[in-house]
């Protein structure tokens, strides 16, 4: 028997090779198996149960085996971001990574450093390379993108791509899984709202179509409560402004717009939790306490929401859910599925660089003195 279902097993594999990326590939019944091969049904069995250990296959309850997606030569993941050090990208990298490796891929990680150069270097070399994936965080998404005709070469070749955190507009037939970003910038726009704040100002990133929809959203809301846009309280910082903060803790452009408006507005929301963390320290410095004298509120719910005294109040999805969300979309399209994109919702979490944090510890404070019995 063992010659016959190794034999077998090779058959097989060839052709869950050869339908790897064409759509789910359902293998025949064991009885189709037998009859075409002229099998023993155990011998069968022997092949299917070696596939299924080697990851190709599983087993549906009542439909049979089907394909994994993985191929039988090359299961290899590309990543391409920005900077696989900065910011939250490396949380992203172990979710997707995780994810990869316990359906038996490999990742290889790319970095742009937000330069369109090197991203068109990095799709060049794709363009041979044995991939069956790319999971990509775009560059400078906002603007005009000469790369994009790489991204339709590779998705012509079977190429499943899934972008993650960003995408490019220009590719309509695109997938992508995103933060649900105009929402965001209307709800922490209208959370100041609702706490009497009329002079609110923003801070968003203009080469990034996170920052476009953010502050699509926030100005919006604004509309809605009939609230004027004071264009004077809107700071928009490039790429290039990032990579200075980051790499030299240039804070220039954040110290710039306080001194021109620290006396201005009451309330400031920011691209995300990085330039909350780097803006309250200029706040500091200045002599503005937070959240007396200004409140401040971002995106993101990350590690530099926590490392400040003064604790961010931030916005939020669920634990892992961008990383897992995207790779499982990916495998999915490997798989032939077809996929939709998607924008994950966000839920506030609120702390202590907002009033309504200080309000509701005030409240809190009162209801447990009143509850607590007095001395006679």
């Amino acid at each position: 028997m063992s010659a016959k279902y190794i034999h077998l097993a090779n058959i097989l594999r060839e052709i869950i090779f050869q339908n790897t990326g064409k759509g789910i590939y359902k293998l025949p019944s064991e009885h189709e198996l037998c009859a075409q091969y002229h099998l023993s049904r155990q011998t069968v069995r022997a092949a299917l149960h070696l596939l299924t250990e080697e990851g190709l296959i599983e087993k549906r309850q009542g439909s049979g085996s089907f394909s994994t997606g993985l191929g039988t030569r090359e299961n290899t993941i590309g990543i391409i971001v920005n900077n696989a050090d900065e910011y939250t990208t490396p949380a992203l990298l172990a979710d997707l990574k995780s994810v990869f490796r316990e359906k038996g891929y490999t990742a290889q990680i790319y970095s742009t450093y937000s330069k369109i150069a090197i991203e068109r270097e990095i799709l060049e070399n794709l363009r041979t390379a044995p991939i069956r994936g790319l999971i990509v965080e775009g560059t400078k998404t906002a603007l005009p993108n000469p790369n994009l005709d790489l991204y339709e070469y590779l998705m012509e070749k079977g190429v499943a791509i899934v972008f993650a955190g960003g995408n490019y507009p220009a590719l309509t037939s695109a997938v992508y899984i995103k933060d649900d970003n105009y929402y965001g910038g209307y709800l922490l726009a209208k959370h100041f709202i609702q706490q009497g704040h009329t002079q609110i100002a923003g801070i968003f990133k203009i080469d990034d179509m996170q920052g476009l929809e953010r502050y699509f959203g926030f100005v919006t809301a604004l509309r809605d409560f009939k609230i004027t846009v004071a264009e004077e309280l809107i700071l928009w910082y490039t790429s290039a402004k990032l990579e200075a903060l980051e790499t030299r803790s240039d804070t220039g452009f954040l110290t710039s717009f306080l001194r021109r408006n620290k006396s201005l507005c009451s309330a400031i929301i920011c691209h995300n939790d990085e330039i909350a963390y780097w803006l309250i320290r200029e706040l500091r410095y200045a002599d503005i306490r937070v959240p007396e004298d200004i409140s401040v509120v971002s995106f993101d719910n990350s590690y530099m929401s926590d490392l400040d005294s003064i604790r961010i109040t931030t916005l939020s999805h669920g634990r892992h859910e961008l990383g897992k969300t995207a790779a499982c979309a990916l495998l999915r399209m490997i798989q032939g599925e077809t996929v939709f994109s998607e924008e994950l919702p966000w839920r506030l979490v609120s702390r202590g660089s907002d009033c309504a944090y200080g309000q509701h510890r005030h409240n809190t404070l009162s209801d447990e003195n009143s509850n607590t019995p007095q001395q006679s």
